[in-house]
């Protein structure tokens, strides 16, 4: 990384206040494995340090969301769509081809939004609990 070479213009670079960290975590890597991880963490502009806690914040991140979070959205889009399709027919109601469009548009616009609430739904109750 050019901050190691000692370059004058380093010193106009302005980094973020530090964080107060005092927790270490620590691993063992054969010395072709930290070259290249070395390397990736070089390669984003990144001290290997910064890099390796990027990565295991974001992957603890993930660990809080399904592992298929696309997954997840679709089946929540199932769910709008037979909660939303079946409530009417029902009632005895029919369902024009531009009325499913319609639906079809809505759940498309909305599956996100439903799949962050019912995780959301799912959290609040862990929180709950404890």
């Amino acid at each position: 990384m050019s901050a190691l070479n000692g370059n004058s213009h380093d010193k106009d670079v302005r980094r973020p206040p530090r964080i107060s960290r005092n927790c270490t975590v620590s691993t063992k890597l054969t010395e072709t494995e930290f070259a290249e991880i070395e390397r990736l963490a070089e390669e984003r502009g990144q001290w290997l340090s910064e890099w390796v806690r990027d990565l295991l914040l974001e992957a603890a991140q993930e660990q809080k969301t399904p592992r298929n979070h696309a997954g997840f959205v679709e089946i929540q889009a199932l769910r709008l769509l037979l909660v939303n399709t079946l409530e009417p027919l029902l009632r005895g109601d029919k369902m024009t081809a531009e009325q499913f469009k319609e639906m079809l548009r809505y759940v498309k616009a909305n599956k996100r939004k439903a799949a962050e609430d019912t995780l959301a739904s799912y959290a609040e109750r862990n929180t709950e609990q404890l």
